[in-house]
């Protein structure tokens, strides 16, 4: 912090490739008591002291705006309700910003689809993100496992090695078992309708994996193809979102998710079951259809550097297992 000394007053720090971030630097204006404010355009200033200390910070620049102010630092929505706050209201801008951004429960709604907006501006204007934490040098899940990723055998991290921002596929093929019971069966045209996993009973059916990586988003994308005998090949895809630490959320057909931690104990991956969320306009909603579809868990074991053992299991308080699937899958790429 000590080479921060010679920012006075407030430093508002933005991304000049943002419409949305660029009208906020050019119509903020703050409150006297608070002496100048400065402004700082993070795509050009990569050696600044205060990027710096933003990076040491884990503030991802992607995911919002940053203002600095009397050694604090403000990120994301929490810097829009200082804007709101001590912002002057001299301008259309501001007083928007003061009617939409001056509570927590305003700023944790609207500010998401604000989020959205920006990112889907860059994507229509082509620009690539800050990527102020360097995450496309790591992978995705590096974060995820936490300190516990270097411990990963050799397989665990083909099998997690794709970056965001990046077109990285890894692929793995195998043969599982599958087997669905009532009443989970019974729900099989919902289950299709929804996008969700296959609802069949067939054992040593072909199974393609494509993991995939996004140019424009941390998501890891699923692109699961079974091959059951005498039907038409079927596709469950899903897209996988990193909600906080190891906490994740795997995002199907029309926004439902399955909530879940992944850790590894040792021996094997596990994910364990978190509930079920829908995700509307950039906001994860909880869904108690844990009594309806059960709680599903899974884990991973690795076999060799190549291959590794995967069990997925539904259970139903009342019911007991209605679904699961097993297999061995090998790392092709």
């Amino acid at each position: 912090m000590s080479d921060l000394k010679e920012k006075s007053g407030v430093w508002f720090v933005y991304d000049g490739d943002c419409p949305i971030c660029t009208r906020a630097a050019e119509a903020l204006h703050i409150k006297q008591e608070f002496g100048s404010l400065s402004v700082l355009n993070a795509r050009e200033s990569n050696n600044d002291p205060l990027i710096n200390e933003i990076n040491r910070r884990g503030l991802d620049l992607d995911e919002g705006m940053v203002i600095y102010a009397n050694d604090q630092f403000y990120h994301g929505k929490d810097a829009l309700k200082f804007m709101a706050k001590y912002g002057e209201a001299n301008n259309i801008f501001m007083l928007a910003s003061k009617g939409l951004f001056w509570s927590d429960t305003l700023s944790r709604f609207i500010y998401p689809w604000m989020r959205g907006a920006r990112n889907w501006l860059l994507l229509r204007r082509k620009v690539g993100h800050i990527d102020n934490l360097s995450l496309k040098k790591e992978p995705m899940f590096k974060s995820i496992f936490g300190e516990d990723w270097d411990s990963l055998p050799p397989v665990m991290k083909k099998h997690y090695a794709n970056r965001p921002y990046s077109d990285e596929v890894t692929t793995v093929e195998g043969v599982l078992d599958v087997f669905c019971k009532p009443p989970l069966l019974w729900l099989s045209p919902l289950m299709k309708l929804l996008g969700q996993i296959p609802t069949f009973n067939e054992n040593n059916v072909p199974v393609t994996v494509r993991f995939e990586s996004d140019l424009n988003s941390k998501a890891f994308h699923f692109n699961r193809r079974f091959n059951f005998p005498n039907r038409i090949p079927y596709v469950f895809y899903s897209r996988m979102l990193q909600i906080k630490d190891n906490e994740v959320i795997e995002i199907m057909r029309f926004g439902l998710g399955w909530k879940m931690k992944i850790s590894w104990d040792g021996e094997k991956v596990v994910l364990s079951h978190k509930g079920y969320a829908i995700q509307l306009f950039g906001h994860l909603i909880p869904l108690p259809l844990t009594m309806l579809m059960g709680a599903g868990n899974a884990t991973e074991y690795p076999v060799d550097d190549n291959t590794f053992d995967m069990e997925v299991s539904i259970v139903h308080p009342w019911w007991g297992e209605m679904y699961g699937y097993k297999g061995r899958f090998e790392v092709s790429n």
